[in-house]
């Protein structure tokens, strides 16, 4: 398989079949990741993996928290901006439709989108659960580092047969994750990352987000 093929394959999966990714693989995966770039050479990647019990424990912490409104944690930072504007805003709004037709769910039925929103502290399923950290006292450009280690790592999966979904969700859990991973007061979570076998026979990995034609969002001057 070529970067281009992984690049065209790679997609959010959302649900994914049980059975155990090898530790051995894993840690292949991310050691190898680890050439993706970064300014000066920071490498200001801080990554967690959890398998097994941990990841059974964290789920279970995740499942409880996300029951009880009085336990709402501060989020580690917006995910999107407040009053989000177009082209952006419609953007948003159509993965959410094409997402939710997948499996049924109309835009009335709060509670099944609620329920299937809450499936992410479930990693959707997937044997492995990934955290991407970084130290607090880095900015924005770090931040740019550490996705394209994300997009490193989830072209290596596919690359070897298994898929991913990267979670900004699990930055509305910080304490519940800090906590399980034992994670210094100066380092943030940034982002999650399901990892596994996809499970083809869902419905919900049928969906494929649209993209915009080039012609919207790139220019090229000077080409002869």
């Amino acid at each position: 398989m070529n970067v281009t093929e992984a690049v065209q394959r790679r997609i959010s999966v959302r649900a994914f079949k049980p059975d155990p990714v090898p530790a051995a693989l894993v840690r292949e995966i991310l050691e190898a990741a680890h050439r993706a770039p970064s300014g000066g050479n920071l490498q200001p990647w801080r990554v967690y993996a959890l398998a097994g019990e941990p990841l059974a424990a964290l789920k279970a912490e995740a499942s409880a928290r996300l029951a009880d409104p009085t336990q709402a944690e501060p989020t580690e930072y917006d995910v999107y901006p407040p009053n989000l504007w177009e082209p952006f805003r419609t953007r948003r709004y159509e993965c959410g439709e094409d997402l939710y037709a997948t499996i049924g769910i109309e835009r009335d039925n709060r509670l099944g989108r609620l329920m299937q929103l809450a499936k992410n502290g479930q990693f959707f399923g997937a044997p492995v659960g990934l955290f991407f950290c970084l130290d607090r006292k880095l900015g924005p450009p770090q931040w740019a580092d550490v996705g394209m280690y994300m997009q490193t790592v989830m072209l290596l999966a596919v690359e070897r047969g298994l898929d991913t979904c990267p979670q900004e969700f699990w930055a509305r859990l910080p304490q519940t994750v800090g906590a399980a991973l034992d994670l210094p007061d100066d380092h943030m979570l940034f982002a999650g990352m399901a990892l596994g076998w996809r499970d083809d026979a869902h419905p919900i990995n049928t969906l494929r987000t649209r993209r915009d034609p080039f012609e919207t969002w790139a220019q090229m001057r000077g080409f002869a």
